[in-house]
């Protein structure tokens, strides 16, 4: 008994390193991997985040341009240096058009997104989803903006009436999601006066994981053959979210109805039957690029209304919950914004509109600060899909090599930044120094996969922001915290425990 006991201790150990060897192999410093868990146990057992252990890994090898990892037995290269990230984002895209999450989308339909979506199902989609985007379409949705931004006031005089102290995370959640839901869905979400929105209950759920999710998590990293018997979705938060989206679509009998909505972009490519472009991985004979195509059908589009929703409301609300928690502990940052928002508003009859915001340079340099120091995406996937040679090491990788570009290690790098750990606004203003960072600075990631509503939500925080300043000024609670405290249970965002604590003022 006892030999078969040690005889299966070992078929263990050596299956479960059988690719610990690979970056040795290749002699590229990488940090030293255990057996089951690679380089990568903390985060596997929800004990730091991703971008919290990747940046360790990136000040211990300090010097090196590329650094070897190991995600269980999944080959990672976190990729330091400037150029290489370039040439991975843009210059060589198509050798790293995935993203490699690994997700199954017919197990889990709300992953047919435009996020996870990979190969052709991804540049159809990119195709398709780009013209929701323009300057034209974000002009159109302002109005929208504006009238949740405008409720903002009311919830912050109740705040104030109660004392001012709030967890200004929540606050802009709300705020958020109610524009996710106005400009997204076409819906009334109530969001921002109902503590019991089933919106905001939704997106919570979709930003948190149960101590049976972090379980079943690091058991899809460390055991790649059972990947396939695997469902990670949330199935509640699946079965509302279809519901919802297929109600509305119904509502709509499946046909735009002139909102010029997200809703109704999706829904007149519905009416189109198939869509088409060219393959981003198959080529004719001659080296041309074919022709592939896909039926829009409903599981696609609610995919696309899920993704919409998740990104938009998540990422702008830590972003700009961020920022005021930053203007707070600079008061004197936080008045020459506000100087500038009264300015800007005087001009347009103290009404918020696009060119107002588009003139707040104070406050939109200020939030690029915000995302500078806490990027809401902290790390950047990409996945080699053939065989490729980094020429800047010499290194050559198999098609199978998942990327790590360690984005808020880039943010923080003294190399890049001046003082990386403080909060400068300034720096912005340097049309040199947004030159020489480009490469570097990546809140919205880069190239052909970086963000498509990079600029929704930038226009959408922004007008959160200014409406908060101009009628409240932001100071530090009893309860905040100089440093927050980074949610190790997330990954693909980077949240905080116990929220962001803040004391609103009224302004005189």
């Amino acid at each position: 008994m006892f030999l078969i006991i040690l005889a299966c201790l070992v078929a263990l150990y050596f299956y479960t390193t059988r690719n610990h060897r690979y970056w040795a192999k290749k002699n590229i410093k990488h940090e030293r991997p255990i057996p089951l868990f690679g380089t990568h146990f903390r985060n596997i057992v929800a004990l730091k985040s991703a971008s919290e252990l990747i940046h360790e890994f990136y000040v211990k090898f300090g010097d090196e341009k590329v650094i070897g990892a190991y995600r269980g037995n999944d080959k990672e290269l976190i990729v330091k240096d400037p150029d290489i990230i370039r040439d991975i984002l843009m210059v060589d895209f198509n050798s790293f058009h995935n993203r490699g999450l690994g997700r199954d989308p017919e197990k889990e339909p709300l992953l047919k997104n435009l996020f996870h979506a990979e190969d052709d199902l991804w540049k159809l989609l990119r195709h398709k989803l780009t013209p929701a985007f323009t300057t034209a379409k974000l002009k159109s949705m302002f109005p929208l903006i504006v009238n949740c931004a405008e409720k903002l006031v009311g919830l912050g005089e109740n705040i104030i009436a109660k004392g001012g102290d709030c967890d200004i995370r929540e606050v802009m959640a709300k705020f958020t999601t109610e524009f996710i839901g106005a400009c997204g869905l076409g819906i009334e979400m109530d969001t921002i006066n109902n503590e019991s929105s089933i919106f905001r209950q939704i997106g919570k759920k979709m930003f948190s994981r149960s101590d049976m999710e972090v379980f079943l998590f690091a058991v899809w990293d460390v055991f790649p053959e059972i990947r396939n018997l695997m469902n990670l979705s949330n199935k509640k938060v699946e079965q509302v979210f279809f519901d919802m989206v297929t109600k509305i679509f119904e509502q709509r009998n499946y046909k735009p109805i002139g909102r010029n909505d997200f809703v109704d972009l999706l829904l007149d490519y519905l009416s189109q039957g198939k869509i088409q472009s060219e393959s981003i991985k198959y080529k004719n004979p001659d080296g041309t690029a074919k022709q592939v195509e896909m039926e829009m059908d409903i599981e696609v589009l609610v995919a696309q209304v899920f993704v919409f929703f998740a990104a938009g409301f998540e990422t702008s609300s830590s972003t700009t919950s961020y920022t005021l928690h930053e203007l707070a502990y600079h008061p004197e940052t936080q008045k020459k914004i506000q100087d500038e928002i009264d300015r800007v508003l005087s001009k347009y009859d103290n009404k918020l509109c696009y060119d107002a915001v588009n003139e707040m340079t104070l406050l939109d340099m200020a939030m690029k600060e915000a995302l500078r120091i806490m990027p809401a995406v902290g790390i950047l996937n990409r996945q080699c899909v053939k065989p490729y040679t980094i020429k800047q090491v010499g290194l050559t990788i198999d098609p199978d090599v998942n990327i790590v570009i360690p984005v808020q290690s880039l943010h923080l790098d003294e190399k890049y930044f001046d003082e990386p750990y403080e909060f400068k606004p300034e720096r912005f203003a340097d049309e040199d120094f947004n030159q020489r960072t480009k490469n570097v600075y990546l809140p919205f990631g880069a190239g052909p996969r970086a963000c498509i509503g990079a600029r929704l939500g930038q226009m959408q925080s922004l007008a959160g922001l200014a409406v908060m300043l101009h009628n409240f000024s932001v100071e530090p609670s009893e309860n905040t915290k100089r440093t927050l405290d980074i949610n190790p249970r997330l990954n693909v965002v980077q949240g905080v425990l116990h929220g962001v604590p803040i004391k609103l003022v009224k302004r005189k």
